[in-house]
């Protein structure tokens, strides 16, 4: 019986140590590398910490300056716009778009964000960055009422992922001319010609306190303006992306009628804290 046992354990042993001999047979060896005088190239940022990097969230987002930004996202100015359409129409063939038709639109046709930070129009009246538009690429962030404690669907100031609140931010200057407001008889365009083709010809009296905003170069603007209107209707309606107008805020202006006409109710009476520009309060938001 003692030597039964004996046999066994020795038949169990024999087996752990053949199966454990497997094992490390199969286990995956290190290739050999042969010495190199070059080092290996050095590995990629990796994408994921990319990602998260503290310039896509707040509060680094609010201070981030250009430079930071086109580290890693350079296409947004260097890649040009196609030389023909995908359906083999050559671009300088085609007929100008509906938006280039002011004089302020010059040169070729040329990429979304060159024509907001380089381009010579760019240059002289705004002063955009990147961090006007965007403010934050939070992969974590959920659409509204995706879960229950996601924003609400009525969340109107819920921007998802790096996209911009266009509501906010590109509305601004592509919204639709409001001259039901101002009083005129129809669309600008139309009656340009009879009211002398000036936008100063009210605005030397009303609303003079205007673009006093860090985006904008609000001196030039005006100096532009009197040379040609096209300057103002580019942005007030000119270039409308969007069926309705931007509700403006009201900044007082010297003279300003006591009475709020309908249509201003509830507006403020100042631009938004991160866009107000000290430097120049003598101008309108």
């Amino acid at each position: 019986m003692k030597q039964a046992l004996v046999a066994a354990a020795l038949t169990l042993l024999a087996s752990v140590g053949f199966v454990w001999w497997i094992a490390a047979d199969m286990a995956p060896r290190k290739a050999f590398a042969p010495p190199s005088a070059e080092p290996p190239p050095a590995a990629e940022t990796d994408y994921l910490r990319a990602v998260y990097s503290p310039l896509h969230f707040r509060p680094a987002i609010e201070t981030a300056n250009d430079a930071q930004c086109l580290e890693c996202h350079r296409e947004v100015l260097d890649d040009p716009v196609r030389s023909a359409a995908l359906s083999g129409l050559e671009t300088d063939a085609l007929p100008a778009a509906w938006y280039q038709q002011l004089s302020t639109y010059t040169g070729a046709q040329d990429t979304f964000h060159r024509r907001h930070l380089v381009t010579p129009l760019a240059k002289q009246l705004m002063n955009l960055r990147c961090n006007t538009c965007h403010q934050g690429h939070d992969p974590r962030e959920e659409a509204p009422g995706a879960t229950a404690d996601s924003a609400g669907q009525d969340e109107r100031g819920f921007t998802l992922r790096k996209q911009v609140n266009s509501e906010t931010t590109c509305l601004k200057c592509h919204g639709q001319f409001p001259w039901p407001f101002m009083g005129l008889p129809g669309p600008w365009e139309t009656h340009r010609v009879e009211l002398g083709n000036n936008c100063l010809l009210c605005h030397a009296a009303i609303r003079t306190k205007r673009h006093a905003v860090n985006y904008l170069n609000a001196a030039a603007i005006e100096q532009a303006a009197q040379e040609s209107a096209d300057v103002c209707y580019g942005c007030h309606g000119g270039r409308a992306w969007y069926r309705i107008s931007y509700p403006y805020p009201r900044t007082p202006w010297p003279e300003m009628p006591a009475e709020t006409p309908e249509w201003a109710q509830g507006r403020p009476t100042q631009s938004e804290a991160r866009f107000l520009n000290p430097a120049a309060q003598g101008a309108q938001p």
